[in-house]
């Protein structure tokens, strides 16, 4: 199995996704506090996907 480097835009949406998840555990946000354990779920999916998959 090869491993490839994610794109830079993959690699920025999932920083997103993660720093947004990890802000709402301290400050309450609306709806991503609510979902708080699905948002940082998606930007670790997203990066191990992105590594797994060529292009992405």
């Amino acid at each position: 199995m090869r491993l490839n480097a994610p794109t830079k835009l993959s690699w920025i949406i999932s920083l997103i996704l993660g720093l947004v998840s990890l802000l709402s555990y301290f400050v309450a946000i609306p709806f991503v506090t609510a979902n708080l354990f699905w948002f940082m779920g998606a930007g670790w999916l997203l990066l191990i996907l992105a590594t797994f998959l060529k292009g992405l």
